[in-house]
């Protein structure tokens, strides 16, 4: 896209690029007028102006109109061009001129009668509408109102510019529609340019039109852009067969409708783009037929047979963009056929298989993006013969090996990454020496080896972290004059660093050098101009001196150090102003006075030893981590004056008294609150306010009464709800079930009772996104919850769940870090403390309670659950035979009921199952076995007196059908009696033995084993009927 973004900059408006003056002097009344619609607007640069001037097209964005001076020739000022033989002006472009405010409807820009050619493009003018004035312009040849900040619709003035020869109207494609227009207006629009060559309409809302309008286009037109139009309709065969058309841009249109087209050879195409829509394969197939074709893009596509061979046949291509396809496959050998390749971006596109050999023939390639894709196996060594490469990104593969070597190597390359890749091996030697190379990013690899000393000084940007390089920092880093980023942390680095070997580096803004076994010394102030530095894990034991300099620090990180005491009084002057982002956790900390940063917006002081009252925070602050330390007293309501904080994490400290009301109120901010492991005692907040944007909430571990209100479903954002481990006295909150986005539901050990039977006759599910649904140890009766068993879609996989992160968390919008949510969860038998709750976890604990009656065969249906836990009720009947189709399960705990019959044999091939409890039950058969069952220890089965086989030492009496006599041809009697002579033999042998055995333990108390043997076995009896006298009063509270 960005090739033809300035194409009518460059291509229809070469000479307005230059002020030209005449042999006369510019008349007073339009100089008057220029200076007038100078003064209409305010001089601001915006991004956009800077990204696609700047940045895309290089050109130099700039405020033309400072040059306008009164009294002075106007046919001299930048962007004005007057007609030497008069001295009118003819042209105006103020394309990039950072002009900014609202376009007036009267503006003296159209007193300028003679204007044929003007350019208002990459201006901001806050969403004027375009006046209608501007079909006062009847001699305009060129009009470019592109990404100017006008919206609205086009008047119908505009499509009687009848000598119209170039009209770009394009918006921001990125953002919302700017631009709509009548179907009535664009057909008048098509029908009146009867001379127009280059038509740019990209991002106007053309959701009304139908494509045919275009088919009556001029023969003379070259290009034609309509890229996200929301075109409908079939798309005019006609325009395809326009003998001087040379660029077409459909891309983003993905119901426009190109089938049964097919491209031919007489066409002369260019520049085609069709991403981001569905041609048919016929019609890619037949993209070899554009012979004289430049630059193709198909990005966004499907490409259900791998990418057509078609494409590999465009010899003069020169720029090839497929990012964002699917179903891809590998690539194809032929693509070494595209000699004339200068720019190659098929990035997140699916591809798998080898890096093709042939690759290497792509000698003119400047660029090669391959990145986001499964690539795997090595970076062949043909790639060393692409010596014009400037760009190389092979990022997020399965690549492995080596990168190949070359001292000479890639003489032109400015950029290099092959980031999240398994690379190995030592960093090639040209890593070092190549002249132009700016930026490095080889993190999340295997490299190994030492880091040699660097010898090109065009360095920018070094990103070596999640490695194992070895080794001190070579020296060379000190003499890096243009580095800005130095990012080397999660390697085995080691050495004493001085810090003041950085302080030669005047541009560098990022330092990361955490988790090595590095240690730095500097008792010096720094003056460099560092913004964000991260230290973590660098045996730092106190806070460090160069920090006293470093007065631009926006974001710094010295967490899991060894620092003790408290924060020093000069901490206040390191970025005061500047320092929104603060982590010292994981230290030795013991006192917290003030937060003397006023613009702070994270503060993590959790895991050390502060003791004392709570301390407020600033306003600013967005995210307050304070977990695992021994603040004590009670929460201030005055904290809810923070009317910014979305993340606050006060768990696992001795606070105490009530939880303030008022944060039920925070609803326009606060979504993560943990307040879990204090001693917070009286009620729930009774009141969540509308719009609550709670996602988090966790009250676990307290001594909360409860209720909770019904008010919480105006947090319809919930995702974790942990109120375990508390002294809630209610009956099951069925309501709950309608919050649409819950995925942990934690109510264990309280004092709940009823049942979860629901009476309700509404169809709607129930708890459809739970995962996590842990009811254990209360008092809940009744059967167990046929109808949320079979509203759990999420387990059931009927609902996609559509997960990005691994794990359940909320992510800090200004891109500090995302917050894991935590759970305490018996996992296997044994309790475990959660700090990460893995996305794919789907857990079902109703243990510890009084349900009853039989295990229905509904949970067979849960195919992704991994653990249920239905011990401790009184469950009774058998264990369903559905209980098979859990193939993700892992473990199964149906300990301590009543339950009969047989364990069902289906359950062996259960894969994943590693843990399996149905001890305490009234179980009997033989114990299934093979496979995982051959892993479970006898006490995976005690209690049940009639189970047999292994690993039980009750043998399984199976009566098979005695065989038929064998008679001897003689006419013998069978040999069967041979078998009772041999069993007598046994047992008078045994006996014999019994008694000597006996007779020496009673004489001399040996063998000891023996004994030992004797009183176990008789122990575990014993506390067997000891258990099964108590079973009614079992309670296990976790």
């Amino acid at each position: 896209m960005a090739s033809y973004l300035f194409l009518c900059l460059f291509l229809f408006f070469p000479h307005l690029y230059a002020s030209s003056s005449g042999s006369h002097s510019c008349s007073h009344p339009e100089a008057a007028s220029l200076i007038q619609f100078k003064n209409s607007f305010s001089i601001t640069q915006t991004e956009d102006a800077f990204f696609y001037c700047d940045e895309i097209a290089g050109l130099k964005s700039y405020p033309k109109t400072n040059s306008w001076k009164e009294g002075t020739d106007c046919c001299s000022w930048d962007g004005v061009t007057c007609d030497h033989l008069n001295a009118h002006v003819i042209a105006l472009d103020l394309s990039c001129s950072w002009l900014y405010g609202n376009f007036p409807s009267n503006t003296t820009l159209f007193l300028l009668p003679h204007l044929q050619k003007l350019n208002l493009a990459y201006n901001d003018f806050n969403l004027s509408r375009i006046p209608s004035e501007f079909g006062r312009f009847t001699s305009l040849l060129y009009l470019n109102l592109s990404r100017t900040g006008f919206a609205g619709e086009v008047p119908s003035q505009v499509s009687r510019l009848s000598k119209l020869v170039s009209l770009d109207l394009s918006a921001l494609i990125y953002v919302h529609e700017q631009f709509t227009i009548d179907k009535h207006d664009l057909k008048g629009l098509v029908h009146n340019l009867s001379e127009v060559r280059h038509l740019f309409l990209d991002g106007m809302d053309m959701s009304s039109v139908n494509a045919h309008v275009f088919m009556n286009l001029s023969s003379s037109l070259r290009s034609l852009s309509l890229a996200y139009c929301d075109l409908q309709g079939k798309f005019p065969k006609n325009i395809f067969e326009l003998p001087n058309l040379n660029l077409l841009n459909l891309g983003g249109n993905p119901v426009l409708n190109l089938d049964p087209l097919k491209l031919n050879r007489s066409n002369n195409l260019e520049h085609l783009d069709l991403s981001w829509m569905s041609p048919t394969t016929e019609f890619i197939d037949s993209v070899d037929n554009l012979q004289a074709l430049k630059y193709l893009d198909l990005s966004g596509n499907f490409f259900f047979q791998g990418l057509s061979v078609s494409i590999t046949n465009l010899s003069s291509l020169e720029q090839l963009i497929i990012s964002g396809a699917n179903d891809f496959g590998g690539l194809p050998d032929l693509m070494g056929n595209l000699v004339s390749l200068k720019f190659l971006d098929l990035s997140f596109s699916d591809l798998s298989g080898p890096v093709p050999i042939s690759l290497g023939n792509l000698l003119q390639l400047t660029y090669l993006d391959l990145s986001g894709n499964k690539l795997s196996g090595q970076i062949p060594l043909s790639i060393l013969n692409l010596t014009q490469l400037e760009y190389l990104e092979i990022s997020n593969n399965c690549l492995e090996g080596s990168i190949p070597d070359d001292v000479t190597a890639f003489p032109n390359l400015i950029s290099l990454a092959l980031s999240d890749n398994l690379l190995n091996g030592t960093l090639p030697s040209w890593l070092y020496a190549a002249p132009s190379l700016k930026t490095i990013d080889l993190s999340q690899n295997q490299f190994s080896g030492h880091i040699k000393e660097f010898q090109s000084k065009s360095l920018e940007l070094i990103r070596l972290e999640n490695n194992k390089l070895q080794g001190p920092l070579p020296s060379s880093i000190s003499q890096l004059l243009n580095l800005t980023g130095l990012s080397l942390s999660s390697n085995t680095l080691s050495g004493v660093i001085e810090f003041s070997m950085f302080s030669n580096l005047p541009n560098l803004k990022y330092l990361d050098l955490s988790y090595n076994s590095l240690s730095l010394t500097s008792n010096t102030t720094s003056t460099i101009n560092l913004t964000r530095l991260f230290l973590s894990s660098c045996n730092l034991s106190e806070f460090p001196q160069f920090l006293k300099g470093l007065k631009s620090l926006e974001s710094l990180d010295l967490s899991c150090n060894k620092i003790e005491g408290k924060i020093p009084q000069w901490m206040q002057e390191v970025g005061n102003g500047s320092l929104t982002y603060l982590n010292v956790s994981h230290n030795s900390l013991t006192e917290v006075e003030h937060f003397p940063w006023k613009n702070i917006a994270v503060l993590d002081l959790s895991s050390n030893l502060i003791r004392g009252n709570l301390p407020i925070p600033a306003s600013t602050i967005d995210v307050f981590l304070i977990s695992n330390n021994s603040f004590n007293g009670e929460v201030s309501s005055v904290i809810c004056n923070v009317t910014s904080l979305r993340i606050l994490d006060l768990s696992h400290n001795n606070l105490s008294g009530t939880i303030p009301q008022c944060f039920g109120n925070l609803s326009n901010s606060l979504e993560f609150l943990n307040l879990k492991k204090n001693k917070f005692y009286g009620t729930i907040p009774p009141t969540f306010a509308k719009g609550c944007r709670l996602s988090n909430f966790n009250l676990n571990g307290n001594l909360l009464e409860g209720p909770l209100t019904p008010s919480i479903l105006n947090c319809n954002g919930l995702e974790v709800l942990d109120l375990g481990n508390n002294k809630i006295n209610d009956t099951f909150p069925h309501w709950l079930g309608s919050l649409p986005q819950l995925q942990v539901l934690v109510l264990k050990s309280n004092h709940m009772r009823g049942s979860l039977c629901v009476n309700s006759s509404k169809s709607s599910p129930f708890f459809s996104k739970v995962q996590i649904f842990d009811l254990s140890s209360n008092y809940f009766s009744g059967p167990l919850p046929v109808r949320y068993i079979n509203s759990f879609k999420a387990i059931i996989n009927l609902e996609k769940i559509g997960i990005i992160e691994s794990y359940m968390g909320v992510n800090d919008p200004g891109g500090r870090g995302f917050y894991t949510y935590s759970i305490g969860i018996v996992m296997k038998g044994q309790y475990m403390e959660l700090v990460k709750i893995f996305t794919m976890w789907m857990i079902i604990d109703l243990s510890n309670n009084q349900f009853e009656g039989c295990i229905p065969e509904v949970f067979g249906k849960l195919n992704l659950l991994k653990g249920l836990n239905l011990s401790h009720n009184n469950l009774n009947g058998g264990i369903p035979t559905s209980i098979g189709n859990l193939t993700s399960l892992e473990w199964l705990d149906l300990s301590s009921n009543s339950l009969s019959g047989r364990i069902p044999n289906r359950l062996v091939d259960l894969p994943f199952l590693s843990s399996f409890n149905v001890s305490e039950n009234q179980l009997h058969g033989q114990i299934p076995q093979g496979k995982q069952f051959n892993t479970f220890g006898n006490d995976s089965y005690e209690g049940n007196k009639g189970l047999c086989g292994f690993p039980v030492s009750k043998g399984c009496n199976i009566i098979k059908p005695a065989p038929p006599n064998v008679l001897e041809k003689d006419g013998s009697k069978s040999n069967i009696a041979f078998g009772w002579k041999v069993g007598l033999i046994g047992y008078g042998c045994g006996v014999v033995f019994g008694m000597s055995v006996g007779f020496v333990v009673f004489q001399t108390g040996k063998p000891k084993w023996l004994v030992n043997l004797v009183e176990n076995q008789q122990e575990k009896r014993r506390r067997r009927k000891s258990n099964k006298g108590n079973r009614s009063n079992r309670r296990r509270r976790i």
